[in-house]
C-alpha cells in the first residue's frame, strides 16, 4: 500500500527499486491517491497498463494518509500487506526480510524500525528528531506499546491481524502503525527490523501544524473516542473559542464603534458564526474540506444549521427555567442541546457524505 499526494516524481523510481527487490516473488503495489493536482493517479494508470501487478485507488473529495492505506488495504485480497510511503525515505531493500521474518506463524506483523539497534532517522535535524522523539513518547502515554518505533510509516502485517483491528480504527491523520496496534482485541505480536530513514526523493514534504493536529486527534480518539466523536470534542472546543471572538467583536462593535447594542450583536454573532466554520473547515474536517464557491455555499449552509440550534437552545433553556425556576441548569442544558445539534446537522449537511463525491477504484485494460 503506498498513499500518494503530489508524489508523481518519485512513483517511477519506486517501481523500478520495487521490481529489483522483488523480483522472483509475488506482489502487487496498491498505490492510494487523494485526487493529486499533479497527476500522480493518471501516472499510475499507465504504468498499470505496462505491468499488471500495479493498481490505482483515487479518491476523490477526502485526504488523509491512514484512511487511504485503510481504504488500499480493503481494495486489496493479499493474505500480506505492506505500507510504505512514495517519496523513498522507507528503504524497499527492506521488504524480503520483513517478509522471511514473517514467515514465523507467531509474529502478526513486522516493523521497519528508526529506534532498534542498527536503525537511524538518517540525516534528520536535531529539531526533527526531537519532535519525533516527542511523539513517541506521548503516544506511549496514551497508547502504552513495546514498540521502540510506534511512530513508524513502513510495516508488513497478517492480513487477518488487519481485519481484526477495523472495528476500532480511527483512521485519523497519518500514524496508522499506532492506531492499528491500540485497535487491536489482542495485543500483537510484533517484531522490529532496523533500517535507516532516507532523505526524500522529490517533491515537498507533507508534514506541517495540521499534522500535530491530526497527531492528538488520533491519541484523543483511542483515549476516550468510544464515548465521544473526536470531532465532536474539536467543534466544541472550537465553538468555546467563538464565544471569545464574539465577545472580542461586540466589544469592538458597541464599546469602540458606538454601535447600536442590537446591530452590535448582530455583527459579533456574524463575525463569530463566520469563525467557527472557517476553523472547522480548516481543521474539524480537514479531509472533506470545503473550497471556492463550496466554502461560500458551506457557509450558508453552516449558518442555517446554527440559526436551527440557536433556536433549540432558547427553546430547551425556557422550558426548563418555566419549570424550576433554575436558570444556570437551564441555560447550560440549551447549549448543550444547541451544540449536539450543530455538530450533528453540520457534520451531515455542511460537510457531510452528500457534498462529496466518491472514490474511484481503477485499473485500467491494457493498451
Amino acid at each position: 500500500m503506498v498513499p500518494t499526494f503530489n508524489e508523481s516524481a518519485n512513483v517511477p523510481e519506486l517501481m523500478a527499486r520495487l521490481r529489483a527487490t522483488l523480483a522472483g516473488r509475488d506482489w502487487e503495489v496498491v498505490f492510494v491517491d487523494d485526487d493529486s493536482p499533479d497527476g500522480t493517479a493518471n501516472l499510475v494508470r499507465r504504468l498499470a497498463q505496462e505491468d499488471r501487478r500495479i493498481r490505482c485507488v483515487q479518491r476523490l473529495g477526502r485526504r488523509g494518509l491512514s484512511s487511504a492505506c485503510i481504504e488500499g488495504m480493503l481494495a486489496s485480497s493479499s493474505p500480506v500487506i505492506a505500507v510504505m510511503d512514495a517519496d523513498l525515505q522507507h528503504d524497499e531493500t527492506l521488504l524480503p526480510a520483513m517478509w522471511d521474518a514473517l514467515s514465523d506463524p507467531a509474529l502478526d506483523l513486522v516493523v521497519g524500525s528508526r529506534y532498534v539497534e542498527g536503525g537511524s532517522v538518517g540525516a534528520w535535524a536535531a529539531s526533527r528528531h526531537r519532535a519525533s522523539q516527542w511523539a513517541t513518547r506521548l503516544g506511549r502515554v496514551f497508547v502504552p506499546t513495546a514498540l521502540r518505533d510506534p511512530m513508524s510509516g513502513f510495516f508488513l502485517m497478517r492480513r487477518r491481524a488487519f481485519e481484526s483491528c477495523l472495528p476500532r480504527l480511527s483512521g485519523v491523520g497519518f500514524k496508522l502503525l499506532l492506531d492499528l496496534v491500540a485497535s487491536s482485541p489482542r495485543p500483537l505480536k510484533v517484531r522490529e527490523l532496523p533500517y535507516r530513514f532516507r532523505e526524500r526523493h522529490a517533491g515537498e514534504s507533507k508534514l506541517d501544524e495540521q499534522v500535530v493536529w491530526d497527531y492528538l486527534m488520533l491519541l484523543l480518539d483511542k483515549r476516550v473516542g468510544r464515548w465521544i466523536p473526536v470531532r465532536f470534542l474539536a467543534f466544541a472546543g472550537i465553538g468555546l473559542l467563538g464565544v471569545g471572538v464574539h465577545m472580542g467583536a461586540l466589544t469592538v462593535a458597541y464599546r469602540g464603534l458606538g454601535l447600536d447594542f442590537m446591530v452590535a450583536q448582530g455583527a459579533a454573532t456574524a463575525v463569530a458564526m463566520v469563525s467557527n466554520y472557517a476553523i472547522n473547515n480548516q481543521i474539524t474536517y480537514r479531509d472533506r474540506r470545503r473550497r471556492g464557491w463550496r466554502w461560500l455555499t458551506g457557509l450558508l449552509s453552516f449558518a442555517a444549521v446554527c440559526s436551527v440550534g440557536a433556536a433549540a437552545n432558547v427553546g430547551v433553556a425556557d422550558f426548563l427555567f418555566g419549570r424550576d425556576g433554575r436558570w444556570v441548569p437551564a441555560a447550560l442544558a440549551g447549549i448543550v442541546v444547541s451544540a449536539v445539534w450543530n455538530y450533528a446537522a453540520s457534520a451531515f449537511f455542511t460537510w457531510g457524505t452528500g457534498s462529496r463525491r466518491p472514490a474511484t477504484h481503477q485499473r485500467p485494460e491494457p493498451a
